[in-house]
């Protein structure tokens, strides 16, 4: 029999067999949120990685206008109701989430998410870990501290999430060189290069590895 003589339905089983699931991405951030537009603009024309969510803790932050504006849906759960699963993972299922990355998000993630999504959250640090982590060390408190401490170096850690601040295994790290009259705000700015060319590229090579 030629191929042109077998049903659709045939011809439709066998082309969709090697048809890849798309990996849905929620994003969890806080604040500006540009390291969230950086990743949605990263992944528009993506066949493998779409972002299908993006979560927020505060009603005021730029980054849900930045999103929406790119035409990401955008949920906005308060710090109280984050702990409630009930109230949470409605909305992962609702937009299908398979994997959650941090972007600047103020919250400690809770049991229940780490549980459903195991080995599938990530989060980006500002400094080199295990170095300036931990509670309370975030944004501009982590360059101040930097500066404080003399150092040579800074630079972003890409790290799974567990139940503690910045302890999960290290999935990557980025350096650069610090000068000694830098002030906090110059170390922000070179941090934030950092952020803008690694983070969604270990993203998207920590997906498709899995």
């Amino acid at each position: 029999m030629l191929l042109s003589e077998l049903p659709n339905s045939c011809l439709q089983i066998t082309f969709n067999k090697n048809k890849k699931k798309m990996t849905n991405i929620a994003i969890f951030a806080s604040g500006n949120g540009s390291n969230c537009e950086n990743i949605i603009r990263y992944f528009k024309d993506s066949h493998d990685i779409n972002i299908s969510l993006v979560l927020c803790n505060n009603p005021e932050a730029k980054v849900l206008q930045r999103a929406q504006s790119l035409g990401v849906p955008t949920a906005y759960v308060s710090r109280k109701d984050f702990k409630n699963e009930d109230t949470v993972m409605p909305i992962m299922k609702e937009h299908k989430v398979d994997f959650i990355v941090l972007a600047g998000f103020l919250v400690l993630i809770p049991g229940y998410l780490l549980k459903a999504y195991d080995r599938a959250i990530v989060n980006i640090h500002p400094a080199l870990l295990p170095k300036f982590g931990g509670k309370g060390m975030y944004g501009h408190h982590v360059h101040e501290a930097v500066k404080a401490a003399g150092e040579t170096e800074s630079g972003i850690t890409i790290h799974w999430v567990t139940e503690e601040y910045d302890r999960g295994e290290i999935i990557a790290q980025f350096k650069t060189a610090i000068g000694s009259n830098y002030s906090p705000d110059d170390i922000a700015d070179k941090i934030h290069v950092l952020e803008m060319a690694h983070f969604p590229k270990v993203i998207e090579k920590t997906i498709l590895n899995k």
